[in-house]
């Protein structure tokens, strides 16, 4: 691991200084664009203003015929979007690291869109390494182009050395934006028994032990991911980045969907993935947090300004520890309102 005082110094002469904070940006959903698809790309300037983020999609769903024009796709509508000006984040989820086409990728993107793209995303990461790889090659390719700001990096979780190793991931780099888990791969790695994209699984249950009289059994389906949500969440607040729940493959199940985000959203995770426009709105109901739940945790706050001492509201004592969880909540909402004209009107702020 680098020193503390060599952790912060650019990688290449010439590159940008690494950020020593993230960027203060709402990332609720990350918009999924196959952009080879011309018809999908011409939309992207109408959806880009309901999203927070547009990911350009260079790596599954995309065949391999179709790679180049993924990519040149990706450079067109960093061209054709203002994304900056909207207050959209651009991000590209490249090709996985032992893929031919990564290197490619990466040196186009630098090159042609370095000053517009914010985040590179990067599938199937299992280690630190991967991210010191990833991290040296964009120093060199920022500092070769002139690049100003360092792009950042974001993780996905979808192989089991990953959900072993994701405490170092998370801290390998200051480019280190965030994780998401990825559960369909994950769930090959693992050699789980389902053909599901996220969500629950019926199998997957607890049942209440027999009754006497004979009466059918109490069962409740589980959650698959709870263990992997808590240990990707922790390391990810640890190194001070942001954890995401990833894909949500039954489009034709909004609310399975909103269960689902909505167990990310309450673990601490920022935000999920939109494959599809209909879970545009979904994500931004669940990771917006509930406005009585925000006018709550500010009557916290100015109960206790300091943070210190006992208030007691509406039968409910109050110290300085949910003094914290309503700072959470009030500084969640205050950024949301900073960018949403309709939560900052629900927010009152």
């Amino acid at each position: 691991m680098k020193t503390a005082r060599g952790f912060f110094k650019p990688l290449a002469i010439g590159a940008p200084a690494p950020w020593r904070e993230l960027p203060a940006r709402v990332e609720r959903m990350i918009h999924f664009v196959p952009p080879h698809l011309e018809k999908v790309r011409a939309k992207v300037g109408e959806i880009a203003p309901t999203v927070d983020v547009i990911l350009a999609n260079l790596e599954d769903a995309i065949p391999a015929d179709a790679k180049g024009a993924a990519l040149a796709g990706t450079i067109a509508m960093s061209r054709e979007v203002d994304f900056k000006a909207l207050g959209v984040g651009l991000w590209v989820r490249i090709n996985c690291l032992n893929s031919p086409w990564h290197l490619d990728e990466v040196a186009t993107l630098v090159e042609k869109a370095g000053d517009r793209i914010d985040v590179i995303m990067v599938p199937k990461v299992e280690g630190p390494w991967d991210i010191f790889y990833i991290d040296q090659l964009l120093a060199s390719l920022e500092a070769k182009h002139g690049v100003t700001r360092p792009i950042l990096l974001h993780a996905i979780l979808e192989t089991a050395e990953g959900v072993m190793n994701v405490e170092q991931i998370a801290g390998a780099s200051p480019r280190m934006q965030g994780v998401s888990l990825g559960p369909a791969d994950l769930a090959a790695s693992r050699a789980m028994k389902t053909t599901r994209v996220g969500g629950g699984h019926p199998g997957y249950r607890v049942i209440e032990d027999p009754h006497t009289d004979g009466l059918p059994r109490a069962s409740v389906q589980q959650d698959l991911w709870h263990y992997t949500f808590a240990k990707m969440v922790d390391a990810c607040a640890a190194h001070g980045i942001k954890p995401f729940y990833g894909p949500f493959g039954a489009i034709d199940d909004p609310v399975a969907c909103e269960q689902q985000f909505r167990n990310a959203f309450l673990m601490g995770c920022a935000g999920a993935w939109s494959l599809h426009p209909s879970q545009i709105a979904i994500a931004k109901t669940v990771f917006s947090p509930d406005p009585a739940e925000v006018a709550f945790a500010r009557r916290i706050l100015e109960a206790m300004p300091d943070g210190s001492g006992v208030a007691m509201i509406d039968g409910k004592m109050q110290d300085d520890a949910t003094w914290k969880q309503a700072k959470v909540m009030v500084d969640c909402a205050r950024q949301i309102a900073a960018k949403d004209a309709e939560y900052a009107a629900l927010y009152g702020f």
